[in-house]
């Protein structure tokens, strides 16, 4: 077997380089990195509780690994504002079309043999509707935290972020979001000794 190198992993580590929420004032800086872990966390437990409450039949380990690769493709894009990638319908489909092709080139840099491997956790038109509900569920619910703990820690500018990140919530809602939120929620911006003890 011929061994060729592989830009993978080596685009893949530029997700910390990625600042998210860019053209606002922000307390703590978050990287694409942080953000991804944090998204596959939470959706794993949409996963679960969907599966242990709500009658749900998805595997949360794939839901899990795709949330970990959810924004990739930012690797070629960078992190593009949401007041402008949802700027109107021409702009928004245009930027999922580019989102497509970056999908697809960051599979072309793995060596031939494992892109079949790696491609359903990345080809975000291989996932079913209802995995894509639970990631971008999940990817909300990481937002509207981030939000909330730069009001919390009086950055006014996340003011209008958090209003629309609770509209976003309530077209996206479900039961297992709705746990989570009740759930676990409330241990957000809380100090270590009272989340801890």
């Amino acid at each position: 077997m011929e061994i060729k190198i592989s830009h993978f992993f080596a685009c893949l580590d530029r997700l910390r380089l990625i600042q998210r929420w860019s053209l606002m004032r922000n307390i703590e800086k978050e990287n694409l990195a942080e953000h991804s872990l944090q998204v596959a966390f939470v959706a794993q437990a949409l996963a679960i509780i969907k599966n242990k409450f709500f009658g749900g039949k998805v595997n949360p380990e794939r839901i899990a690994v795709m949330a970990m690769y959810h924004d990739t493709s930012e690797i070629f894009t960078g992190d593009l504002p949401t007041p402008i990638k949802y700027f109107n319908p021409e702009i928004t489909q245009a930027y999922k079309q580019i989102e497509s092709a970056a999908e697809l080139h960051l599979i072309s840099l793995l060596p031939q043999e494992l892109q079949e491997d790696f491609a359903p956790y990345l080809d975000s038109e291989t996932f079913s509707e209802e995995e894509k509900h639970l990631v971008k569920q999940a990817d909300l619910i990481c937002a509207y935290v981030k939000a909330q703990f730069e009001l919390d820690n009086g950055n006014q500018e996340f003011k209008s972020a958090k209003a629309r990140l609770e509209n976003l919530m309530q077209q996206w809602h479900s039961q297992e979001m709705d746990y989570f939120l009740q759930v676990f929620m409330p241990s957000f911006g809380r100090s270590l000794d009272e989340i801890a003890l």
